[in-house]
């Protein structure tokens, strides 16, 4: 059977393939994604297929799903954002700035499973006496975990179906290769065909395999995007390496929620949980300074208490700038025109920052009118109280509406020591006050109510 060469061309974020060059994809919209790449093609003479064969089939009542039989791993913040620890079987991509800790986190994995599992870790990018150096620091050490550095990506199939270990980490999917493309490590066509490949032994062998991913310039999942679909949970790990925080954030995960995160600290040896985010993300919070407010988020079924801080000045452009960190742009361009619109604070010729403390990235609208009240306390230069905490959703009317588990939200000040509260009025009615007898409510409805709690300070 004769092998021919076939020219293809395609694209690096979608996958969409293409038969000749161009400057746009047509399927996913992205300029200048488009790569060239070789793509073997058998030519046979006679392309018949066998006898038709009937899949296999089971009835559901016989399927056996035991949550039991999860691999934990040790480390309480990996197992909250997997769901409750790792699936058998299920195959998990590790994504994250370069520098961030990914490889540190999984030897710190390994090192837990493999005190009663076979581990068996694949390493592309590192030779054995770097993971051995790295391990040293970390204070890792053990005969059940194997250490391999090998690219070829059938290799490591044929290896895992001889060795049979309890868990796989291959560190990095970018630099697996199949000697049958011709294409280069990291390439589309490479990703994608590794990527199939370690999905069918994890699911025929019920190993569970991480992967560790590369991100490209804009922060997004290097290679093609079907590689996200292809896998059964996403994880990235995000925060600034100039900060020792690190957090764990699943956006894509079949067998848990999307909405866990979990908290790190990076350390001299390695990363270490933080049982309280919470308190961590209010330390040096200053008191009685204008334009900070603490917000009270819900991540999934954890509240975490963040710290909202806003700078107004007067702006020297035609253009005022908006800078935004941590949270939404978009949404920051929204609040500041009910602001002006339903409230009559003018910040049009105003630059405005805002600001959220300890590196955390709010996505909820319940911010809205800590971020609305911060503005206003940094503009009128009148600090909101020191243990107040607001949550809310702005509508564009400028009406505060309610938002999901109160009760919670406040259980997690109140334990802090924060013992006033600015809701919207829906909320109080489903919180039992009686629990907390110290506190200070004030419900509010819409911004006019809002502002009134600047001229009782």
């Amino acid at each position: 059977m004769a092998i021919k060469s076939k020219t293809i061309f395609v694209c690096s974020q979608c996958g969409c393939q293409l038969p000749k060059w161009q400057g746009r994809c047509p399927d996913c919209g992205e300029w200048n994604s488009i790569v060239q790449e070789e793509l073997q093609v058998s030519s046979a003479a006679s392309t018949r297929r066998g006898p038709s064969v009937m899949m296999e089939t089971q009835p559901l009542s016989s399927v056996t799903a035991d949550e039991g039989q999860r691999l934990k791993t040790g480390i309480g913040e990996f197992d909250r954002v997997l769901g409750g620890g790792i699936v058998p079987g299920s195959v998990v991509l590790l994504c994250g700035d370069p520098g961030i800790g990914k490889s540190t986190i999984l030897l710190q994995v390994c090192h837990h499973v493999c005190r009663q599992n076979k581990v068996l870790y694949v390493s592309g990018e590192e030779s054995l006496r770097q993971i051995k150096l790295r391990a040293n620091r970390l204070g890792i050490n053990g005969d059940d975990l194997l250490l391999s550095a090998a690219t070829d990506a059938a290799t490591i199939v044929e290896s895992i179906k001889a060795l049979q270990p309890d868990l796989v980490v291959i560190d990095s999917i970018q630099t697996m290769n199949l000697q049958e493309i011709s294409s280069s490590s990291g390439s589309v066509t490479q990703v994608r065909e590794c990527t199939q490949q370690f999905i069918a032994a994890a699911k025929s062998s019920g190993v569970p395999v991480f992967l560790v991913g590369h991100v490209n310039k804009d922060g997004g999942i290097a290679g093609p995007k079907v590689l996200e679909h292809m896998v059964d949970t996403v994880l990235y790990f995000e925060g600034d390496r100039n900060l020792s925080y690190r957090i764990l954030r699943a956006i894509k995960n079949r067998f848990g929620s999307t909405n866990e995160i979990g908290v790190f600290e990076m350390g001299s040896v390695g990363l270490s949980e933080v049982e309280n985010p919470s308190k961590m993300l209010l330390e040096g919070r200053p008191e009685g300074v204008s334009g900070t407010c603490v917000v009270s988020l819900l991540e999934g079924t954890r509240p975490i208490l963040a710290e909202v801080q806003a700078l107004v000045a007067k702006s020297a452009l035609n253009a005022p700038r908006r800078v935004t960190t941590g949270f939404d742009f978009n949404r920051t361009n929204l609040l500041l025109a009910v602001l002006e619109k339903r409230a009559g604070f003018r910040f049009g010729t105003l630059d405005a920052y805002i600001n959220v403390a300890g590196g955390l990235r709010i996505d909820e609208p319940a911010a809205d009118l800590a971020v609305a009240m911060a503005l206003i306390s940094n503009l009128l230069d009148k600090p909101l109280p020191t243990d107040a905490v607001a949550f809310g959703e702005l509508g564009l009317t400028g009406e505060i509406r309610a938002v999901s588990q109160p009760q919670q939200r406040i259980n997690e000040a109140y334990r802090l020591g924060l013992r006033t509260f600015i809701l919207p009025k829906q909320n109080l009615n489903t919180v039992k006050q009686s629990e907390f007898p110290d506190a200070i409510f004030y419900p509010v409805t819409n911004l006019s109510q809002a502002l009134n709690l600047f001229s009782k300070n």
